[in-house]
């Protein structure tokens, strides 16, 4: 254990040598080539020379969402000849943000996924069916095939919905492994189900879920991801990432978080204050990229609340690992006395088979408390299971949510608008 512990402290010392001459590059190249932070370095009278280790970094302010949405193209430290990608973010808090990628950048990010594959138990064997967007400025979808192709593993790119290809897809080049949302493989589950397809017979042996959590913070499956492995036996790994941080967290087998990548990116999780939390303490993922070429962000705030776990993983890597998403900073939810994130809620929803899917909407009354509408396509229209469903959720969560029932079209039309890239279960209306 004392020889363990040892080389666990060796080999953090080389990670933070590492990260602290790589902060000390970014620092240089912000200072000469991004307007934004030019700007905040002058106002805060910050001389970069004083930043010399990784605490130095308190020194400087967090940047948020909102500096990004208001000032995008300052944040361009190269000319615009040498940008080769142009992705977005999806807007899901506000207007979306342009990021811009160079070769390097394009290069980097590659690097990135190929690790996170291999993380995943990937390797040249394997064949990939990509049911995901991958055009509409969505970095993810060229990330994953970048990453794939560094590999040298086969792509089926297919894009996302459509159960029926999916399955005809599955059945004639037989992939090993599928990257796609949870909530989807639900539906590709079902749908085998009515077509009768031995799914546990047929090359899928895996699952790269994007999107949405399958894990509960102590790193239990949740409901979700019950519901996929009880009826398809199959491997879940579960991935976390933005477009603004280039850089994915990425499970091994053990299932016990997405492991940092310390040659990409230095993570803080931060309280209210802007201090850092300990393990297992709820936290704001606050990144600096590094290796950036095009928009290198220095201590962002990304939104999204997560814990950590410090401890070597039975996979034998030895850096931090976070959990799921918790939620949004933003899009925590006060409803009468209760303190909700949209992630909780999607597990009670997904947890009721008199619930087949839904939408969560969240809106302001005229005193400006949070109110909470439920659009629910439910199994049946009946008095029976209207009274099921309001039962288990006032149980549950101890307050009435209103319900709204709609059927399947209008669910889907309220998921799919025509821009968004990955289905949307979340509308926050508030002022």
């Amino acid at each position: 254990m004392t020889i363990l512990k040892e080389s666990n402290n060796r080999e953090a010392d080389k990670s933070t040598i590492m990260q602290e001459q790589k902060l000390h590059e970014l620092l240089l190249y912000l200072s000469e080539n991004s307007p934004f932070y030019k700007e905040l370095f002058a106002k805060h009278e910050i001389d970069i020379a004083d930043i010399k280790t990784l605490s130095d970094l308190a020194l400087i302010p967090t940047t948020s969402k909102d500096d990004l949405q208001l000032r995008n193209d300052d944040f361009l430290c190269v000319p615009p000849g040498k940008v080769i990608e142009y992705t977005s973010t999806s807007g899901t808090l506000g207007s979306p943000v342009t990021i811009a990628l160079t070769d390097n950048d394009l290069n980097r990010l590659a690097f990135n996924e190929y690790n996170s594959f291999l993380c995943a138990d990937g390797s040249a064997n394997d064949i990939y069916q990509l049911m995901l967007t991958l055009d509409r400025q969505f970095m993810a979808g060229i990330a994953y095939y970048s990453g794939i192709r560094k590999l040298g593993a086969g792509i089926i790119r297919l894009g996302p919905g459509v159960p029926a290809l999916q399955w005809e897809t599955i059945q004639r080049l037989k992939p090993t492994a599928i990257v796609a949302v949870p909530s989807f493989i639900l539906k590709l589950i079902q749908f085998a189900k009515d077509a009768d397809i031995d799914i546990n017979n047929t090359s899928v042996k895996k699952a790269i879920c994007i999107g949405e959590n399958i894990r509960n913070t102590d790193f239990s499956l949740n409901i979700l991801g019950k519901k996929i492995t009880e009826a398809w036996n199959i491997k879940l790994y579960s991935t976390y990432a933005s477009t603004e941080m280039q850089t994915a967290f990425t499970e091994c087998s053990e299932g016990r978080g997405g492991h940092y990548q310390p040659e990409l990116l230095i993570v803080e999780l931060l309280d209210e204050n802007d201090r850092p939390i300990a393990p297992f303490e709820p936290g704001e993922v606050t990144i600096t990229t590094l290796g950036v070429e095009g928009m290198p962000l220095l201590r962002y705030k990304t939104g999204d609340m997560c814990m950590y776990d410090e401890e070597p993983c039975a996979c034998g890597r030895t850096t931090l690992r976070l959990s799921p998403v918790m939620g949004r900073k933003k899009q925590m939810i006060k409803f009468k006395g209760t303190t909700l994130y949209p992630p909780a809620l999607f597990d009670l929803l997904n947890e009721r088979e008199e619930i087949l899917d839904f939408v969560i909407e969240v809106y302001s009354n005229e005193i400006g408390l949070d109110q909470v509408l439920l659009y629910l396509l439910p199994a049946e229209e009946s008095e029976e299971c209207d009274h099921r469903i309001r039962a288990y959720l006032q149980a549950r969560l101890r307050v009435s949510p209103h319900i709204k029932y709609l059927n399947a079209e209008d669910i889907q039309k309220m998921q799919f608008k025509e821009s968004s890239r990955k289905p949307i279960k979340f509308i926050d209306r508030r002022v």
